[in-house]
């Protein structure tokens, strides 16, 4: 796999999903950090006349976003549980073809966006110990299935195609903590881009797993992955604990929530 390698900051990012609600954020935040946008979506990007707006499916838009492009920050797909078919189509098959496009135009490195859910199903640790990066993957939904496949596919690409991936698993993108679950779970939009930064630019071999929050105080997830990258959170869920926990109470050991990293994906129904 050889060494880990650092890369000068890419000019030109072709972030797919850019209408969506991380997209949008990243839209306004990457470009502080540097960065040119080309946006492509399903949906048209507002404030972006030039924007692709097609399917992951249509091969000769995604060719022609890919041309010129330093990196990928991939978001698009289906951002929650849905029908399997569904999930299939926009998060299975459309993430392969991101990552045949990028390989056809020599694309070095993409930033995949994974989510906890990917381990929805594992269980907290009975002595508080963060979960580690190399937990298995134990998805709560079709949706974190597709997380999973895209894990393994980063992997595949690495070590026979030579593509470089931060696949990173998400928690809660909100622009505040709405639940107790969340004062562990939170990544604020600041720390998000920050994130993205970090896994653009930081020193990675093959692929690599980072987990997406800020530096909450009650964090679930080790963050050593992504502070190896150069992330440097600045936020902490903490600021609204109190606040919530005297509207919401504190959690119930047993509670799903706090239970499973997956929370209520986990439940029958969802």
């Amino acid at each position: 796999m050889g060494e880990p390698r650092m890369v000068n900051q890419p000019r030109l990012v072709l972030l797919t999903g850019a209408a969506g609600r991380i997209g949008s954020s990243l839209r306004e935040l990457l470009p502080a950090h540097g960065y040119r946008l080309r946006c492509f979506d399903r949906l048209p990007v507002p404030g972006e006349p030039d924007a692709i707006t097609a399917e992951l499916a249509d091969a000769e838009a995604l060719a022609a976003a890919m041309e010129g492009v330093d990196a990928v920050v991939h978001l698009a797909g289906i951002p929650g549980e849905a029908p399997f078919a569904d999930i299939l189509a926009a998060n299975i098959d459309g993430t392969y073809r991101l990552y045949e496009a990028a390989r056809a135009a020599g694309v070095r490195r993409i930033v995949y966006a994974s989510s906890n859910h990917a381990t929805g199903f594992t269980e907290r640790p009975a002595d508080g110990s963060s979960v580690p990066v190399d937990a298995p993957q134990r998805p709560d939904t079709y949706y974190g299935l597709s997380k999973c496949f895209g894990e393994d596919l980063a992997s595949l690409y690495a070590d026979r195609h030579g593509i470089e991936t931060v696949s990173l698993r998400i928690g809660s993108f909100t622009p505040e903590p709405r639940s107790i679950r969340m004062l562990s779970t939170w990544l604020s939009a600041g720390d998000c881009a920050r994130l993205v930064h970090a896994a653009l630019t930081g020193p990675v071999a093959g692929h690599t797993v980072a987990y997406g929050i800020s530096a909450n105080t009650r964090a679930w997830w080790d963050l050593s992955t992504a502070r190896a990258l150069g992330y440097q959170p600045q936020d902490d869920a903490e600021d609204y604990a109190a606040e919530l926990i005297a509207k919401l109470g504190e959690l119930a050991p047993d509670d799903p929530e706090y239970r499973y990293l997956g929370g209520s994906f986990t439940q029958a129904g969802r």
